[in-house]
């Protein structure tokens, strides 16, 4: 069977790595404190999240009070205000920015869908043939979620020589943590990893065997350029879609459905968005992709190569997620080599949808 992907799950992390602090918006923390009161998260696990953050803007006492008046516990609330103490030389944050209107666009008529999703899915089926040998830098930032709180910490940060050559992937760990490592391969990092990004994922989607159902579902803009969206389904009896779940040494194929974004003008998906199905009886409870492609210069012509790929799965209550930047193409040579360092993330702005204006 072909392994599109595989996701290894290790429920223990370490204990130092794994109290990181985490740099948070005052929204974003917000956010976090009213949905684990809705999810009736234990105060105390609450709390200890809270404790691990470092914000990136000044909290207020009234964000705290009204957080207080929603439910917040009294160790939640102990925590908030430590919060406030820290982040007082902070900018306060900007308000809330007024939506511009967004300008409603007829869809392409019946005709002009079908001729669309004809290129769009010969350019998939085609795509790496067109792909040059090259290397490039993978940058895994992993994050953990013991308690299932949202409140995602950095365990580690893993950097590797990704090799594609002759339309096949090869990873070659070189740094974790920042620190050299010798003879660990990709499959040997525990964790949650995953591969297949380049093209294995399209080619599942559009070649005719899998019978995706693809339908219209609106406009959108992608790092400003405008895109058709998609809406797809895979069904499980179609896909070849796996998970590996190691602590039990179990398997599994299954379906997914999600969102394909295709630029207007090359016919080149640029975006999956996707959720697996059928999975409440794994041990692996729910698993999520949004992979990005961008358009990268290779000695000086440019091709359409992944960006960012972002993983979330959940056993239980334990989560992770994969932050995933692929950076520094070049050209594959036998003695080509690549500097190792931690480049910084790729702004949040660069990977959402904005609206048709």
């Amino acid at each position: 069977m072909v392994r599109l992907r595989t996701f290894c799950l290790l429920v223990v992390m370490a204990a130092g790595s794994a109290l990181a602090q985490r740099q948070m918006t005052v929204e974003a923390l917000e956010l976090f404190i009213k949905s684990s009161i809705n999810l009736k998260h234990p105060d105390k696990q609450v709390a200890d999240v809270v404790k691990t953050l470092k914000l990136t803007q000044r909290l207020t006492a009234s964000a705290v009070e009204n957080l207080q008046g929603m439910g917040a516990g009294p160790r939640t609330l102990e925590a908030l205000k430590l919060l406030i103490a820290g982040s007082a030389a902070l900018p306060v944050p900007a308000p809330p920015v007024t939506t511009a209107a967004v300008i409603t666009q007829p869809p392409p008529s019946e005709a002009e869908i079908r001729a669309i999703l004809k290129e769009v899915t010969q350019n998939a089926l085609d795509y790496t043939k067109g792909l040059p040998n090259f290397i490039c830098t993978q940058v895994t930032r992993r994050h953990v979620d013991p308690y299932g709180t949202g409140g995602f910490q950095l365990a580690d940060i893993i950097q590797e020589q990704l090799s594609f050559v002759d339309g096949k992937e090869s990873y070659k760990v070189a740094l974790v943590n920042n620190l050299a490592v010798q003879n660990v391969t990709h499959e040997q990092l525990g964790g949650t990893t995953s591969s297949g990004e380049f093209g294995t994922m399209l080619a599942e989607i559009f070649k005719p065997a899998t019978a995706a159902e693809i339908d219209w579902e609106r406009w959108g803009t992608l790092r400003g350029r405008k895109t058709y969206v998609f809406q797809f389904r895979v069904l499980q009896r179609n896909s070849e879609y796996s998970v590996y779940d190691q602590a039990s040494g179990r398997q599994g194929v299954f379906g997914y459905h999600g969102l394909l974004y295709a630029d207007v003008d090359t016919k080149m998906v640029m975006r999956i968005k996707m959720d697996l199905d059928g999975m409440e009886n794994f041990p692996i409870n729910s698993v999520s992709l949004d992979l990005n492609y961008d358009m990268v210069e290779i000695s000086g012509v440019p091709f359409v190569l992944p960006l960012k790929v972002e993983l979330t799965s959940r056993a239980g209550r334990y989560a992770t997620r994969n932050e995933v930047e692929f950076r520094r193409y070049s050209r594959f040579s036998a003695d080509a080599t690549i500097i190792f360092d931690v480049p910084d993330e790729i702004p949040q702005d660069q990977l959402e949808e904005q609206p048709i204006r």
